[in-house]
């Protein structure tokens, strides 16, 4: 499956003037799909939506949004997808400054289901800390901008050896992953970074937060140390995409216990087909 539509039109290209390509003026999501479900499509377009209110970028109609998602996915038969979903400001002059109330520039995007996931569920994945730093900026903050530099970086330096690299702000308290949320176990309670001054807080990190939470499992948000994650029980990482996927290996620290993770992880699973149940009712 490889579609796009523009605007709701068929199309593989946008302006050289628009602000998303020239200045990463924009916003993404990411989001699974299972057949013709978008799952947890509501909590990615308020995302989205919250977003475009922090950079002053009119949202449009979520119903255009739907459409198009329902549109891209009928075009393939595959039992699992990926949607890609993006609003730039939309096209203008030269330079930094824009014109209030310009119309925005809509993007969906369908790809296959990555073929990386299904091992990564079982096998568990590698990871290290990356050397280039998270940028601290609370107005930003949480916000899933077309700005992904820091996270480019930091991936090249995973190479071969790594899936996953630990990002670090500039008083060493561990963010997030290149393109996960992080959560560690410290005695039977799971710990998450707090992401009020830099990072993006993802769904699936909120769901997480959610099934912890239901099933009895102590759940915190706070600063983590990289001794924090050496010294943990477990850890594991979460995104849209591949859900929550353990660590065996952190630098040349190993884990072998994954029972906290496996308790959640089950938990998301009920929360999946719950989504999925709603949207076909």
């Amino acid at each position: 499956m490889t579609k796009t539509l523009i605007n709701g039109i068929a199309a593989a290209y946008v302006s050289v003037a628009d602000r998303g390509l020239n200045y990463g003026d924009g916003l993404f999501e990411t989001i699974a799909c299972i057949g013709l479900h978008p799952l947890f499509l509501e909590q990615h377009l308020q995302r989205m939506e919250r977003g475009a209110s922090v950079l002053d970028i009119p949202f449009p109609d979520t119903e255009l949004f739907m459409h198009d998602i329902d549109a891209v996915l009928r075009t393939s038969a595959e039992a699992r997808s990926v949607i890609k979903l993006l609003l730039t400001r939309g096209g203008s002059q030269r330079g930094y400054r824009y014109q209030a109330g310009q119309v925005a520039t809509r993007i969906c995007m369908g790809y296959p289901w990555p073929a990386h996931v299904a091992q990564w569920q079982r096998q568990g994945i590698r990871a290290r800390f990356c050397r280039i730093p998270a940028s601290i900026n609370p107005h930003l903050a949480g916000i899933k901008s077309l700005n992904r530099l820091e996270n480019v970086l930091a991936s090249a330096e995973l190479g071969r050896e790594f899936d996953e690299g630990f990002l670090c702000d500039s008083a060493g308290h561990v963010v997030e992953g290149t393109m996960s949320n992080v959560f560690v176990v410290i005695d039977d309670t799971v710990v998450t970074p707090d992401l009020s001054r830099c990072g993006i807080a993802g769904i699936m990190r909120q769901l997480i937060i959610d099934s912890a939470d239901e099933i009895g499992i102590g759940i915190e948000i706070g600063q983590l140390c990289r001794d924090d994650l050496l010294n943990s029980e477990e850890i594991f990482i979460s995104n849209s995409v591949i859900g929550l996927c353990v660590l065996k290996q952190l630098e040349q620290q190993r884990y072998d216990r994954h029972m906290t993770a496996e308790a959640i992880r089950s938990r998301l699973k009920t929360k999946i087909l719950t989504c999925i149940s709603h949207q076909a009712a």
